[in-house]
Formats: C-alpha cells, structure tokens, sequence
C-alpha cells in the first residue's frame, strides 16, 4: 500500500519548522532549562524524533535498531508503558549528547522514517505518523513558550525575534454576543485529524448565555492591577489567594514595572522588553488570575456577574466560525510570536482562534463513552485527566494546521508561562 498522499511532504515540512524555530538559539540557549516545568529545546528537539523512533521504527521498519540505546530512556518523557525516563527538573543537566549529536539523530530517524513511508504502508502507520506530527506541533509551541521562560530569566532581555512594534489600532469597546443555548453537540466530527480526548461527539445541555465580542486586553488589565486586584482577597478563589501570598504575585508573568514612571509597566516578549501595549490582548495569566479578573470586574460594571465560559459554550459558540476564524487568526505562521490587536472590526465574535489560549472554567475530564487508545500511546491524553482546567483557541505560537473547534489544550490552573488569556462570559437569564 502506498504512502498517504502528501504525508511525506508534511513530515518533512513539520521536521524542517521545529529546527528553524530553534535557529535563533545559541547552543548554550538550547541547553539550559529554566524551571522544572520548562525543557531545554535541545530535549524537546531529540524527544520529537525519540517519539518517531520509538512508536513507529520501532515497530514499523523492518530489522530495527535503536540509533543509541540510551536515547530510550534519556529522550522519554512520561510513557511508561516504554520504559524508565529520565528526571523531568533534571534534563537541562543532560549535557550529553550535545547539540550537534541531537540534531544528526534527528537527521537518521529521518532518513529511516523517509524512507519507510516511500516503501508503502498500512493505515495505521499513516495514523501513528499523523499523530507524531501533531505531537511534534505542539513542542513547537513549547519550545517557545519555554525559551521565552529562559531568556526572561537573563538580566540582559535577549531578544529571541526583532519584529515590534506590532500594528496600532484604535482600541475597541468591548460587546456581548448572544447565545441561545439549549442541546448542543460537542465534540470532534467527521474527517481530520483529532487527539482521543476531543470525542466521542455527546449531547450537551446549555443555558443561555453570552461572550465578549473580543479578548481581554493589556490596558484592561492595567487598571485591575491598579486598582489593587492583586492585593484584595475577596477576587480570589482561596486556593488563587494562597497562591498570590506564597508566590508574591502582583501583575501577570513577564510585566517590569517602570521605575522611572510609576503605574508605568513593561513587558517581556520574544522580541525583548518592550513598553506594555494596552490594545494587545492579556497574556501569561493563571486561571486563578482570569477568574478573580472577571469576579473584579463584575463589581466594576455592577450588572450581570462575569465569568470564564465552559468549554462547552465556547465550542459551541466557535465551531460554526472555524472555516473562517482559523484562516484569519494570529498563529505562529504571522511570526508576531505575540498577541495582536484586532486588525479589523465586524459584529460577532473576534479573535476566537490564535492570539491566546483561552481560559475556561471546565476541569478537563474525559467525555461521556471516551476511551483512550490502546498501548503506550493511550498514555498520551487520559491520565492527565485530574486537577487540571481546559483552553480552547490556540495561541500565536500554535501552528495553524494544528487548531480546530474542538481541540482540548489543559494546564493546572497555576500556569502562566504558556500564551495563556481569557474571554469574558455571563449568564443570560
């Protein structure tokens, strides 16, 4: 049977973007893991191939054998139904193999894998492949998310990319858009690719309800922490609370406070430090932030209580917009590596996808009938399904191939170092 057609052609394609996207990186860059939920992009360049090898030449080629037997156990993240892995905090001490011997194994695992593919074969080695694609896909947004991390960390501000300023625009009052609700189906249909957690497609009772029109911004944001948000518990889940006192938090992660003009913030970017443009949308917060956010800015307005959306109403709200939306948002490939803002007004919802994943209120559970797949593999998705909370949309740093409606991104609800915002939703009674 014959390779898919095109599947050589993405893999190579998909291969050749995560190695540009660490080009700008010295060796030294690559090598240094800046916190225990960080990698080092060199770890992230030889995991990618590590799952290629592994799950498919491992079962797929004939008279396998491992590039090096120790990559089995140095390059596995959390699978262990392949074997032992090395320390999660502990892979930027992995200073061996070097850069060079990490990228000539990926450039072998290639060649074989290449080579496999132009042999012809069954569908579910086209399906094994698809799925390391999509997984590679997303370390490619890690991969800058956790470099971003690292050069924060550098007194210096490096600049990973200079492209700022981002284009002005006048700012946008925010609106509301309606929803009947009702029963809705949620969930992955029809042809394409879907990670198991996203089905099996289910019925889903709404009531109604609407979203804000647009993201929350930098600006907005501005004048919560300026009217003390972060220094008032009554915002706070008591959990986000204890995280503000024990951590010390007092604005979202990545702002520098501008000595010289006091209220005045700055913000730390893959392009480097810059001045906080308030028309962008809100980045780099918590779950604990987006929600003590809305319950602020509730008591601002006085109406109707604020809150993040379930991912259910902002599946059902998006999905019909995908087509569009998708085509027109502000992924990786606008190489803005930042949030934008609107590049251009319309009734209805804006800047659904891209931009920043969106923070919902939605523990990330499996689906009623979900099963996960069989082997290894099925370790990819299930067994995270505990304390953590569902994001939908995408980010600037997600490869536009990769987003759908119905795509389930989860991280607990500390996380601030992914491109993680928030849409504002109410009740409608």
């Amino acid at each position: 049977m014959a390779a898919a057609p095109g599947l050589g052609a993405r893999y190579a394609q998909v291969r050749a973007q995560t190695l540009a996207l660490a080009a700008p990186l010295s060796e030294a860059d690559c090598q240094v893991q800046s916190m225990p939920d960080a990698s080092p992009t060199k770890w992230h360049l030889a995991h990618v191939t590590w799952f290629f090898e592994t799950f498919v030449l491992e079962r797929f080629e004939p008279n396998f054998r491992p590039h090096h037997p120790a990559f089995r156990v140095l390059f596995n993240s959390y699978y262990n139904g392949v074997g032992e892995q090395h320390p999660r905090p502990q892979r930027g001490l992995v200073t061996r193999p070097g850069l060079a011997e990490v990228l000539a194994y990926r450039a072998a695992v290639d060649e074989r894998l290449a080579a496999l593919l132009r042999a012809g074969a069954a569908p579910e080695l086209h399906a094994i492949v698809e799925l390391g694609l999509q997984h590679e896909q997303q370390h490619q947004e890690l991969l800058l998310t956790d470099v971003l991390h690292l050069l924060s960390c550098n007194p210096l501000a490096p600049v990973y990319q200079p492209r700022w300023p981002l284009a002005a625009v006048a700012p946008m009052a925010l609106d509301w858009v309606a929803f009947d609700g009702g029963v809705v189906d949620i969930g992955h249909q029809g042809p394409g690719f879907a990670f198991d957690n996203e089905g099996p497609r289910h019925r889903h009772w709404l009531r109604p309800y609407a979203l804000a029109n647009r993201l929350v911004t930098h600006g907005e944001w501005a004048a919560f922490v300026a009217g003390g948000g972060y220094r008032e518990p009554r915002w706070w889940l008591a959990a986000g609370w204890d995280w503000v006192r024990a951590q010390g938090i007092e604005a979202p992660l990545y702002w520098r406070r501008d000595e010289a003009q006091p209220g005045c913030w700055w913000v730390f970017t893959l392009h480097g430090l810059m001045p906080l443009d308030e028309h962008t949308p809100i980045v780099h917060i918590s779950c604990y932030e987006a929600d003590a956010y809305a319950r602020w800015r509730s008591a601002q307005e006085g109406g109707t209580p604020l809150r993040l959306p379930t991912e259910a109403e902002w599946e059902h709200a998006a999905a019909p917009l995908a087509a569009t939306a998708i085509a027109e948002g502000n992924f990786v490939e606008s190489k803005a590596l930042h949030p934008v803002p609107l590049a251009r007004v319309r009734p209805g919802l804006l800047q659904v996808f891209g931009d920043v994943w969106e923070w919902t209120s939605s523990s990330y559970s499996p689906y009623p009938g979900f099963r996960a797949c069989d082997g290894a593999v099925g370790e990819y998705n299930a067994k995270f399904m505990i304390n953590q909370l569902v994001l939908r949309g995408g980010s600037c740093a997600t490869p536009r191939s990769h987003i759908r409606a119905s795509y389930r991104n989860f991280f607990p609800a500390d996380a601030r170092w992914q491109f993680n915002g928030l849409r504002l939703a109410r009740d409608i009674d």
